[in-house]
C-alpha cells in the first residue's frame, strides 16, 4: 500500500522554506569546493605569463599541457562517477579533492614538459568525477522545476573563480615577482591555490550528507516531502526505453547529442579561461596586476548574468531560449573581440559578452539532461555527457596555442570556435524544442 503524499499537504510557502534551507546547507560549501576546482583547472592561464619564459616552454607545449588535463578527465569520468554512486558522495568527493589538491600543488616542482604533462594528466583524472557527481548529487535534492537557479548558484563559482582568482593570481605573480623562499611567483601560485583544496576535501567528509534520507538536519516530514517531489519527477518521465547498462549509455544517440552540445559550450568557455589573460595582454597591457583586474571584469558580469538567467528560466519554466541565447552571445562576443582587437575598450566589451554567454550556457544546459535521464541511467549518462564536453578542454587550448605558434595570432582559432558555438546552439534549439517523451532515456 502506497504512503500518502506529504508533498501535497504542504503549502508552497512551506516548500520554498524547506528548499531554501537545503540550499543554504549545501550550496555554499559545494560552491566553495567548485570555486577551487575551477580555479585549479584554469590557473595555468596565469602561470603561463611567467612559467613559459622560466621553463623555456613554447606556446604549443603550454597548449598541450593545459589540454592534456582533460584526457585524464575524460578517461576517468565514467568510472569516477560510478564510484561516487557506489561509495557515496561524502566519501568520494573527499577522496577526489584531497587527491587533486596534492597533485595540483606538485605543479610547482615542474621543470620539463614531461613533468608538466604527467601532472596535468593525473590532476585531470583525480578531478574527473567531481562536477558530474555534484550535478547528480543536486538532482537528488531538488526537483526539476527548481534546478535552473540551483545549478546557476552552484556554477556561478566559475565566474566567481575568475572574478576573485584573476586579481589574486595577478597579485601573486606581482607580489612574488622577485621570488621568495626559493620559489618563483608562478610556483607560489600553485602552492597557495592547491593547499586549501586538500583542507576542503577533509571537511567534505564531515559536512555533506549522502542523501535526503540521511539528512538528520531535516525533520521526517521534510525528508518525506522532498522524496515525494523527486518521486513525482521520476513518474513524469516516460517509460523506460533503454536499459541502464554501460553499453546502452555509450550507444545512446540522446546522450551523444547532449555531449556534443556541451562540447560546443565548453569550447568557448575554455578558450576564454585559458587565453583571457594572454588576449588582454596582447591588447597592450603588460602589468600582471592590471591584467588580473581587467580579467575580472568579464567574470563579474558573467556571475550577475548567470544568476539572473537561472532565476528567469525557473520562473518562466522555459529552457530552450535561456540556453540558446547565452550560447549565441558567446559566439558574438568572440567575433567582436577579434574584429576590434586594435581598440582595447571594444575588445574588452566583446570578451565580456562572450564570457557572460559562454559561462551562462553551462548551468542553463544541465537541467536538460537531468530532466531527460531517469535515475537508472543518470550516474553513467551525466558522466559521459560531461566527458564528451570536456574534450573541448583538451582541443580548444591546444588548437589555439598551435594556431598562435603558426600564425602569430589567435584570430583564426577564435573565429573557428565562434562557428562551433553557433552550430551547437542550433542543435540545442532543435533538441530543446522536442518533447521529453520523444527524447528521454530511462
Amino acid at each position: 500500500m502506497n504512503k500518502p503524499s506529504v508533498s501535497g499537504l504542504v503549502s508552497e510557502g512551506e516548500k520554498n522554506a524547506v528548499y531554501r534551507r537545503i540550499a543554504l546547507r549545501l550550496i555554499p560549501f559545494i560552491f566553495i569546493c567548485y570555486l577551487f576546482n575551477y580555479l585549479d583547472r584554469v590557473n595555468v592561464g596565469f602561470a603561463k605569463l611567467q612559467m613559459l619564459d622560466a621553463l623555456k616552454f613554447s606556446e604549443t607545449t603550454y597548449g598541450l599541457g593545459a589540454g592534456i588535463f582533460f584526457i585524464g578527465y575524460v578517461l576517468c569520468g565514467l568510472p569516477s562517477n560510478l564510484a561516487l554512486n557506489r561509495f557515496g558522495p561524502r566519501r568520494w568527493i573527499a577522496v577526489m579533492m584531497i587527491s587533486w589538491g596534492l597533485l595540483s600543488t606538485c605543479l610547482l616542482f615542474v621543470t620539463t614538459p614531461m613533468h608538466f604533462y604527467v601532472l596535468r594528466l593525473l590532476t585531470g583524472a583525480a578531478e574527473a568525477g567531481f562536477f558530474p557527481g555534484v550535478v547528480l548529487y543536486l538532482s537528488r535534492w531538488f526537483p526539476d522545476a527548481r534546478r535552473g537557479r540551483i545549478m546557476a548558484l552552484f556554477m556561478s563559482a566559475i565566474p566567481v573563480s575568475g572574478l576573485l582568482g584573476s586579481p589574486f593570481s595577478g597579485w601573486t605573480l606581482s607580489h612574488f615577482a622577485a621570488g621568495s623562499g626559493g620559489l618563483a611567483a608562478w610556483q607560489w601560485m600553485f602552492l597557495i591555490q592547491g593547499i586549501p583544496t586538500v583542507v576542503l576535501g577533509c571537511l567534505a567528509y564531515f559536512l555533506l550528507s549522502d542523501s535526503v534520507a540521511k539528512a538528520q538536519w531535516l525533520s521526517p516530514q521534510e525528508r518525506q516531502m522532498v522524496a515525494d517531489d523527486l518521486d513525482a519527477d521520476a513518474r513524469s518521465k516516460p517509460a523506460q526505453t533503454v536499459k541502464a547498462s554501460i553499453g546502452a549509455i555509450l550507444t545512446s544517440p540522446l546522450i551523444w547529442t547532449l555531449g556534443f552540445i556541451y562540447f560546443c559550450i565548453q569550447s568557448g568557455v575554455y578558450a576564454i579561461n585559458f587565453w583571457l589573460p594572454s588576449i588582454i595582454k596582447s591588447l597592450g597591457f603588460s602589468d600582471s596586476m592590471l591584467i588580473g583586474w581587467l580579467s575580472a571584469i568579464p567574470y563579474l558580469l558573467a556571475a550577475v548574468f548567470m544568476l539572473a538567467c537561472g532565476r528567469s528560466a525557473d520562473l518562466r519554466q522555459e529552457r530552450r531560449w535561456h540556453l540558446v541565447v547565452p550560447m549565441l552571445m558567446g559566439a558574438i562576443g568572440l567575433l567582436i573581440a577579434v574584429n576590434f582587437a586594435s581598440n582595447p575598450t571594444i575588445a574588452l566589451i566583446g570578451l565580456s559578452i562572450s564570457t557572460m554567454g559562454a559561462l551562462t550556457g553551462l548551468p542553463m544546459f544541465w537541467p536538460m539532461p537531468t530532466a531527460y535521464l531517469s535515475a537508472g541511467v543518470a550516474a553513467g549518462g551525466l558522466a559521459v555527457i560531461n566527458s564528451v564536453g570536456q574534450l573541448a578542454g583538451f582541443l580548444s587550448p591546444y588548437i589555439v596555442g598551435w594556431i598562435k605558434d603558426q600564425t602569430g595570432s589567435t584570430d583564426i582559432a577564435l573565429y573557428s570556435l565562434a562557428g562551433l558555438i553557433v552550430v551547437g546552439s542550433i542543435v540545442a534549439f532543435r533538441m530543446a524544442g522536442q518533447t521529453a517523451a520523444r527524447t528521454a532515456v530511462a
